[in-house]
């Protein structure tokens, strides 16, 4: 089971925005469907309609993980003289 990393106003614009990358590009992919990059499009469109109803975004998580893992870096080298 993934954690949520994303809220829920993020997650509406995720689908919002990936339903109409997906309705444009079938649209177009009707119109030429020779064109790949279209159905590159149309990928990365039902991805974020995926990430938006899931809540969890692999790219964030990534993000957060470096972060802490450069946060934990940090203090381990952090020399205190007193």
């Amino acid at each position: 089971m993934v954690r949520p990393n994303i809220g829920i106003i993020n997650a509406m614009i995720r689908i919002t925005v990936g339903l109409t990358m997906l309705s444009y590009t079938t649209a177009r992919l009707i119109r030429k469907p020779w064109r790949q990059n279209s159905l590159f499009m149309a990928m990365i469109g039902a991805m974020k309609v995926a990430e938006g109803i899931v809540r969890y975004c692999p790219v964030t998580a990534l993000m957060e993980g470096r972060q802490e893992k450069r946060n934990q870096k940090e203090q381990e080298s952090f020399f205190n003289p007193s």
